[in-house]
């Protein structure tokens, strides 16, 4: 933790535990990570952020350093970051979210135009699920060398349960495929994973599971064409779930703007650090 960072608790309607964090300066900028069942992995926005805007990550629960408990569900996950807004004490913020995220972050958005800025759709998979076929694909293809172990260590889950040590290993090998350059892929699959906390599994599956029945690309489109809120569609033009996914979001959206980051894939501020900056710093200048 760096010494700038200021860590609090936050409690959620039902008392559920929420752990946040602030760093820098400026108005607020809320991040909501990825997953379900991960944690903030945004630790580097503090450096290359923190001059642009006060960043508030925070662990959605049962994840990371929040309280392990459920409820599981979109409808929670959105309760839980309007607890972290009311505790900030603002009537408005910014929103980012990558990943999962995004699409938590996109339906706070259209549950609550009121409460947000801007929104930062960061990395995310649109509106429907036709990309999960060419995004499986691409995985299998960019896991390459690493696929025989991988396999493996899924195997393992299924006989017998992997040890810790090997559910790591087997995050970082997923995690691997992620990124553009092989020769840093695992150093950086290696960030994501420190510190390093259990996959909360129930939540990943839970949440998935009401989003693959849930989230319909007709009914979403027509919300998002009454979404006055100022959008940054913002992807890494080689992130192996496909671009064309988010395109009728892009459609839909009546104020946004779309950057593509080239060289990066699915976490563009580990490989990209300038032009992800950049253009974080072009669309909040124009925020009100």
């Amino acid at each position: 933790m760096g010494a700038a960072e200021r860590v609090t608790m936050v409690e959620a309607d039902d008392g559920c535990r929420l752990w946040t964090s602030a760093s820098g300066d400026g108005e607020a900028l809320v991040c909501c990570h990825g997953g379900p069942g991960l944690w903030d992995m945004f630790g580097d926005f503090g450096g290359l952020l923190g001059d642009l805007a006060t960043v508030h990550r925070w662990d959605q629960r049962g994840c990371g350093r929040s309280e392990r408990r459920g409820p599981y569900s979109l409808a929670t996950s959105v309760a839980d970051l309007d607890a972290v807004r009311r505790r900030l004490g603002l009537d408005r913020i910014a929103l980012l979210g990558h990943s999962w995220g995004a699409q938590l972050a996109l339906r706070y958005a259209l549950d609550h135009p009121a409460r947000v800025s801007g929104l930062v759709y960061l990395s995310g998979v649109g509106l429907g699920w036709a990309w999960r076929r060419d995004f499986e694909r691409a995985f299998r293809e960019r896991l390459g060398a690493g696929r025989a172990r991988f396999l493996a260590l899924r195997k393992l889950k299924a006989e017998r349960g992997r040890t810790d040590a090997e559910e790591l290993e087997a995050a970082v090998l997923q995690w691997s495929v992620e990124f553009v350059d092989p020769g840093r892929a695992t150093e950086l699959a290696e960030r994501m994973a420190t510190p390093w906390f259990v996959i909360n599994e129930e939540c990943n599956r839970t949440i998935n599971d009401e989003l693959k029945r849930e989230w319909r690309e007709p009914d979403l489109e027509a919300a998002c064409r009454a979404l006055e809120v100022p959008t940054l569609i913002l992807d890494g033009a080689e992130d192996i779930r496909p671009r064309w996914a988010v395109d009728s979001l892009e459609r839909a959206l009546p104020r946004v703007t779309r950057v593509r980051i080239d060289g990066a894939g699915h976490l563009p501020w580990m490989e990209a650090p300038d032009p992800f900056r950049a253009a974080i710093q072009g669309f909040l200048s124009r925020v009100d």
